[in-house]
């Protein structure tokens, strides 16, 4: 009976972790980023849903210089969640090559900081930045 007890409790407590996880990554978060030409800073948001331990959402970033088409969102891919900790892909395609972006995340709070690498042929480049919780999705 004892033993029955233990295993309901951390079960439950597994259970608590699980939805204290996707409650803390689940939403919509935003990086501002200082553009390198003087212009207006560049705005990322993760738009992101934590289900279990399954990890989608889609990445909107402003691409290319001036006259460059309005940001869509792209899927990410490869998505993982444990506990407080992210890491997912995001593939774009640019004229006919694509490039994959790499993040990993860790959630304290309203912050999100986070690690973004690209290889654009010339060797990985990886950049820390902060996201900010920008909202929470309703249940």
């Amino acid at each position: 009976m004892a033993q029955k007890l233990l295993f309901l409790c951390a079960s439950l407590l597994l259970a608590v972790r699980v939805a204290a996880a996707a409650d803390a990554i689940s939403g919509k978060w935003t990086i501002s980023q200082q553009a390198s030409n003087g212009g207006p800073p560049r705005v990322t948001t993760f738009d992101l849903k934590v289900d279990g331990t399954a990890l989608t959402g889609t990445v909107t970033a402003p691409m290319g210089g001036r006259g460059a088409s309005s940001p869509t969102p792209v899927a990410i891919t490869n998505a993982k969640v444990t506990g407080n900790a992210i890491t997912f892909d995001v593939v774009r395609v640019f004229a006919g090559n694509s490039a994959t972006t790499k993040y990993e995340g860790k959630v304290s709070g309203d912050t999100m900081h986070m690690k973004q690498t690209i290889d654009l042929g010339n060797g990985p480049k990886t950049v820390e930045l902060d996201a900010k919780r920008e909202s929470v999705p309703s249940r």
